[in-house]
């Protein structure tokens, strides 16, 4: 097993240029310093207990503070959000729930006000029923038009989910952020549907970035994962401590299969992107499908602030058939494309959200994930079923 001070320590050899692009930061990202014979990238510690003879120094001493597979990969993720930054800290955790809970639970007291998106991701509502128990007042707005902006006086703290998760709006990050600051508020962004190859909220004025790492930033559908990343001071430490306490951490087996997915985000990303942009073209010629959203479609309605503040659009189109029976078909006639939840995963999904509850949305939208298929074999596919589905 590798030691733990090596995979802690910095690569001189691996540190990258400034100006270095997308693909050589993911390609190196978190990458330790070489050590001859030892792999490039090491394999996951397994420890629940490191050696510490006399006092309690050093970088690892339990297994519920620190982990040197952690260390990587929360390196790595730190290097993509905020690159050629030292002071953003970044702390994985067990899930993206877990990283979401962390900023909220750790920034929040009883009489605080926190402003949250009503668009968007799908557990937030059991959030706000938590936050209202601990006597945290929770207002919320639309994602679209910027509309967080108007019961932002006296908040706490600033939530925006851009793009939104199903519905796919966008709001100015930028002018969020200076409004929010403007009014002492922190701003907490959740980039898991744009990945930070997508858009680094940081840059824009955010406090910190949040994201489920179990989508696209990792890929493969195989593990659940969650991070934040921030300034470092007390308002990092405050999530660092919330971590600790309740102990939401990943196990070292999935930050070791996070960090070597990383690799190929910037593959998997352009490939995704790119296709989704080709599948949202084609749908919007057929006239059974209504409510078409892609922030890259230049007639969206999120275009304009998306291409201001974004470098890739995404992988997910959403947009709505005219009956759940209607779309229920439809899903059922795919055959590239599972039905599933979850997004940003190499294979196509899809699926009627409605059968959840919680999002407002028609009983047949249906949010679709782009995978990496060809994009000529999964246009082919989704025509094929709307025509079937049709029957």
């Amino acid at each position: 097993m590798n030691d733990s001070a090596t995979q802690g320590r910095v690569s001189t050899k691996a540190a990258l240029p400034q100006d270095a692009g997308d693909g050589t930061r993911a390609v190196r990202a978190g990458l330790p310093e070489p050590v001859k014979h030892e792999p490039t990238l090491p394999g996951p510690v397994f420890a629940a207990h490191f050696h510490l003879p006399g006092d309690p120094t050093g970088p690892y001493t339990y297994g519920r503070d620190e982990n040197p597979t952690w260390t990587l990969l929360e390196r790595a993720i730190g290097g993509l959000e905020a690159p050629g930054r030292d002071d953003v800290e970044t702390l994985v955790f067990a899930s993206g729930m877990a990283a979401i809970s962390s900023v909220l639970f750790s920034q929040l007291r009883a009489g605080d006000a926190v402003v949250l998106p009503n668009d968007g991701y799908q557990a937030l509502p059991l959030v706000r029923a938590q936050l209202e128990a601990y006597g945290i007042e929770v207002r919320t707005a639309p994602t679209g038009g910027d509309a967080q902006l108007g019961v932002l006086d006296g908040a706490k703290l600033l939530w925006i989910e851009s793009p939104s998760n199903p519905g796919l709006d966008v709001c100015d990050i930028r002018r969020l952020a200076e409004a929010a600051r403007a009014r002492g508020a922190l701003v907490a962004v959740d980039n898991t549907l744009a990945t930070p190859l997508g858009q680094r909220p940081l840059e824009l004025g955010a406090d910190f970035v949040v994201a489920s790492g179990t989508k696209q930033l990792t890929g493969h559908g195989d593990i659940l994962l969650g991070y934040v990343a921030g300034r470092g001071g007390d308002a990092m430490t405050a999530v660092r401590r919330w971590r600790k306490i309740v102990g939401a951490i990943p196990g070292p087996m999935e930050a070791w299969l996070a960090h070597r997915s990383l690799a190929t985000l910037h593959l998997r990303a352009d490939r995704q992107n790119a296709t989704a942009l080709k599948v949202a073209e084609v749908l919007r010629t057929r006239p059974e499908v209504t409510g078409l959203r892609y922030p890259g479609l230049p007639d969206d309605p999120s275009h304009e602030i998306a291409s201001r503040q974004m470098r890739r659009y995404g992988c997910v189109v959403s947009f709505t058939l005219p009956t759940r029976a209607r779309a229920d078909r439809f899903l059922e006639a795919l055959r590239l494309v599972d039905d599933a939840t979850s997004f940003g995963g190499l294979r196509s999904t899809a699926e009627r959200r409605g059968r959840w509850g919680g999002d407002a949305v028609p009983e047949g939208f249906v949010r679709l994930s782009v995978g990496a298929e060809d994009p000529e074999d999964l246009v082919a596919d989704l025509l094929r079923a709307l025509d079937v589905s049709a029957d």
